[in-house]
């Protein structure tokens, strides 16, 4: 004679072997067809006797329960009255699955948080941490405190002193550049020129030094430009970017300083 084995299923309790039902059923958990799921209910714990297996009091206590409703589902529905606005009555003798239904949804919101946990504990299970080491040879000495026996108002003074030595070190010293006009300017490029001759010619970098400043630059350029309207002096360049070629055209019964007028 062949034996059948059967395999059922763990279930942590009563309410978790009627979600297992209710979802196996494919059911809607706030209808449920109670008749359907307590012929369920009770073939599961027929089983468990059939194996021998221990059944705890809850799943008895759930299996009266379901049996008690089942009762009162069969039972004829007492005749509606209109009742008052003020008259109180228990929605549970309406439909005595309420309490039940409650009870199963709670509890699959928690079994769902415990399987959202599960899931995080099996992931943080994959991660391997090092053993922590003894970092006391690289910890620093402990230094003695610099300020240990002193008190805000030594503090307080060392700070007064170091402004009164900061009051005395400062001092406002007024720099005044050498400023110099364009007409001094051409005499000093006009005596470069002298030195070439009549028909001479001197590179405009010749004149340009790298110590010099901006405005000495500027003024450089200006008594350039007052020169070439003066027709003292021809410029050009060999080629694009090339340095500037100055070309001395005057004389000295031309460039008299008495006779120069500078507008500056």
């Amino acid at each position: 004679m062949n034996t059948v084995l059967y395999k059922l299923e763990t279930f942590e309790g009563p309410l978790d072997l009627l979600l297992h039902l209710i979802d196996k059923a494919e059911i809607n958990i706030q209808d449920i067809p109670v008749s359907e799921i307590t012929d369920q209910y009770m073939e599961y714990l027929h089983s468990m006797q059939e194996l021998e297996l221990d059944i705890t009091s809850e799943f008895l206590v759930m299996a009266a329960t379901l049996l008690s409703i089942k009762s009162k589902l069969l039972l004829p529905k007492p005749p509606v009255f209109i009742m008052d606005e003020f008259d109180f009555y228990d929605e549970e003798d309406l439909d005595p699955r309420a309490e039940l239904v409650q009870k199963l949804i709670e509890y699959r919101k928690y079994k769902g948080i415990a399987k959202h946990l599960q899931e995080k504990e099996w992931e943080r299970s994959l991660l391997y941490a090092k053993e922590p080491e003894d970092l006391t040879p690289w910890v620093p000495a402990v230094t003695e405190n610099p300020v240990r026996g002193l008190h805000a108002s030594d503090l307080v003074a060392a700070f007064q002193k170091a402004l009164r030595k900061a009051v005395k070190r400062t001092t406002y010293t007024r720099i005044q550049r050498d400023e110099i006009s364009v007409k001094d300017r051409i005499r000093q490029v006009v005596n470069v020129l002298e030195q070439s001759g009549r028909g001479g010619k001197v590179l405009f970098s010749r004149l340009l030094h790298e110590d010099m400043m901006r405005h000495e630059i500027v003024v450089t350029f200006l008594a350039i430009l007052e020169l070439m309207k003066m027709k003292q002096i021809l410029c050009y360049q060999e080629k694009l970017f090339d340095d500037i070629v100055m070309e001395w055209k005057g004389g000295e019964q031309d460039h008299g300083l008495s006779e120069i007028e500078i507008d500056y």
